[in-house]
């Protein structure tokens, strides 16, 4: 099947840490930055000048919290997430974009540590979590 056109849906978008689905995700993003350095002198003419400087990039993530699935296994879920990358101070490799390999998808995936994680749970409301994820070198795009 071809990839489609116009304005992608965003449930196609997952994210995999180390290989496997985060479980439960409703939100995921991507942040690639670009930190210029200042270079403005006096010879500027009272404009501000910048050149290239470092690069860093993050994924992060919201879902919905579950201590195992339906069938009682246990997911990829925040408590799994905490337990082995912020316990452990451990990378992995993680990956973000369409779960297709339609000609035209796009992906993105990179070494990373898993920076932070929340949960919360309100009062007759889904318990969520929230996580953080921040690259380590350079990201890698893909298109298939």
């Amino acid at each position: 099947m071809a990839a489609p056109t116009g304005v992608l849906n965003g449930t196609e978008i997952k994210i995999y840490v180390a290989g496997t689905l985060v479980a439960y995700a409703t939100t995921g993003s991507i942040n690639i930055n670009h930190s210029l350095r200042e270079i403005t002198s006096k010879d500027s003419g009272a404009w501000k000048e910048q050149m290239e400087g470092l690069r860093d990039w993050s994924i992060d993530l919201e879902g919905m919290y579950a201590w195992t699935d339906s069938a009682g296994a246990s997911v990829n879920n925040a408590d799994d997430l905490f337990a082995s990358y912020i316990a452990t101070r451990t990378s992995f490799t993680i990956v973000w974009g369409t779960t297709d390999t339609d000609a035209g998808d796009t992906k993105y995936s990179g070494t990373a540590y898993l920076g932070s994680v929340s949960m919360s749970g309100a009062t007759e409301d889904s318990a969520t979590y929230s996580a953080s994820f921040s690259g380590s070198g350079a990201i890698t795009q893909t298109v298939s």
